[in-house]
């Protein structure tokens, strides 16, 4: 019973060795005043530099951060990157189905309505009130009219609608179907006289055989300096009005020039 005591007892002595227990603090060891002291300004000392840690990291935020934002970056490229390619991936198929289309003969790879107006920009406003969408080029043989509507028998409409409405105004349609040219003139509507390609091209600028055989297209005229006026440019009043301009009359008549 003794040595039991005695083994309590020496758990409590102090870490020295020592049997006086008068200087414990509460955990059972000894501390002066300047260890205590120096502990506690210690303690301080680390809270501020934690604090200070705490304040540059709130300043100057870490590298992920900007890697992170350049992540970011990259996957908006990539996303634009990707919608690129669809829209170019769709554009292709769209030339495709037209080159096909084209092949079959179901649409038109080129019509021109030639005629023997002096200005491009009165044939633009007599395709305006027509209905019909065309670039119009002038040159010294007379004006031609590029269409926009190629599918199916849009040409034939288009010339038959303008003869209609210029009344007496004859016009040709020249058009490559499958690799085929046709040109036939048309007057109020009806359709006439055909003509073979190679009679038809010696009366037209050369720039006429050059988009009905696919060696030129409307760009490179454009950027040719070519005298080009658009129908979609103008509406119902300022196609009249320049009609007007052309109009010339006496007598109970009226000539266009």
């Amino acid at each position: 019973m003794s040595d039991d005591r005695n083994n309590d007892f020496d758990d409590f002595q102090g870490f020295d060795g020592s049997n006086d227990f008068g200087d414990l603090n509460a955990d059972g060891m000894h501390f002066s005043e300047e260890e205590l002291e120096a502990a506690m300004a210690g303690f301080e000392q680390e809270f501020k530099d934690a604090e200070a840690s705490k304040h540059e990291r709130a300043d100057n935020p870490p590298s992920e951060a900007f890697d992170s934002s350049e992540a970011s970056d990259n996957a908006e490229s990539s996303e634009s990157s990707e919608v690129d390619d669809m829209l170019n991936a769709a554009e292709d198929s769209l030339k495709f189905e037209d080159e096909l289309q084209g092949l079959l003969g179901n649409r038109a790879k080129v019509a021109v309505i030639i005629t023997r107006l002096t200005s491009p920009r009165l044939l633009s406003a007599f395709c305006e009130l027509s209905d019909i969408s065309a670039q119009c080029i002038g040159s010294a043989q007379g004006a031609v009219a590029v269409l926009r509507n190629l599918d199916g028998d849009g040409p034939e409409a288009a010339v038959k609608d303008m003869t209609i409405v210029v009344a007496g105004m004859p016009a040709i349609l020249a058009v490559n179907r499958a690799d085929k040219l046709e040109a036939t003139m048309y007057v109020e509507g009806r359709a006439g006289k055909t003509f073979a390609p190679p009679v038809l091209f010696t009366s037209t600028a050369p720039f006429v055989e050059d988009l009905m055989l696919g060696i030129t297209d409307m760009d490179a005229l454009e950027q040719a300096d070519m005298t080009i006026f658009d129908s979609a440019d103008l509406d119902r009043d300022a196609a009249m009005s320049i009609i007007a301009e052309h109009t010339r009359f006496g007598r109970g008549t009226s000539s266009i020039s």
